[in-house]
């Protein structure tokens, strides 16, 4: 029984590295994308996509490292989830610090970027693949136990609320010239991932001092 637990254990390891790594390449990709059809369009809201996407590759790099400790033992797997909920978490601080510059700064200057239908199709992959992304990493977190994967699952989740909204600000933008849609839909984004960094970041403390 206890050698089933273990290769059962090792399987689900696997299972999240692959999605690490996936989350790692996609959002490298997407990350691209966005930068340089936010560049040509004078979009602000596909370059800050851009970014975030390499938020996501740096949770997703967290999170192999942090799988990559199982092999070593018990011991330093937990210490290895503290430090990848600690990073986790500080990645969410610094997308809605970015994310609400950004929003407040587009506000401030009435920037109207031009119409991009290849940022509109990225965002709309986007909300195909993320999702189901963010289900895999969950259930594969939950099952491990791990807080650290599960972390990663909410900041792809986020991601697809970032798509929800990029999708929203830029065909207002294209159909009715609402420029300002993006930069106040970001805005409920720095709430939902500042709260989700706090959350992070209270809980690992507590597990590190009890």
């Amino acid at each position: 029984m206890a050698l089933t637990a273990t290769l059962d254990r090792r399987a689900l390891v696997r299972r999240g590295s692959v999605l690490a790594w996936f989350t790692i390449a996609w959002n490298s990709f997407e990350g691209i994308a966005g930068i340089v059809a936010g560049i040509a369009a004078g979009s602000i809201a596909l370059v800050g996509f851009g970014i975030d996407s390499y938020v996501e590759v740096f949770a997703g790099s967290v999170i192999v490292w942090r799988l990559s400790r199982e092999r070593h033992g018990r011991e330093l797997s937990q210490a290895a989830e503290r430090r990848a909920v600690r990073l986790i978490a500080i990645t969410f601080l610094a997308l809605a610090a970015g994310v609400g510059a950004e929003s407040i700064r587009k506000l401030a200057v009435g920037a109207e970027p031009e119409a991009s239908p290849f940022g509109i199709g990225l965002a709309v992959v986007s909300l195909i693949v993320m999702p189901l992304l963010a289900r895999a990493k969950r259930r594969v977190g939950e099952q491990l136990g791990s807080r650290a994967v599960v972390a990663d699952a909410t900041e792809t989740t986020l991601c697809v609320w970032l798509s929800g909204i990029l999708l929203v600000g830029l065909g207002a933008n294209l159909l009715f010239g609402w420029w300002w849609a993006d930069p106040l839909a970001g805005l409920g984004i720095v709430y939902v991932a500042g709260r989700e960094g706090i959350e992070h970041l209270r809980s690992e403390q507590l597990d590190e001092c009890c």
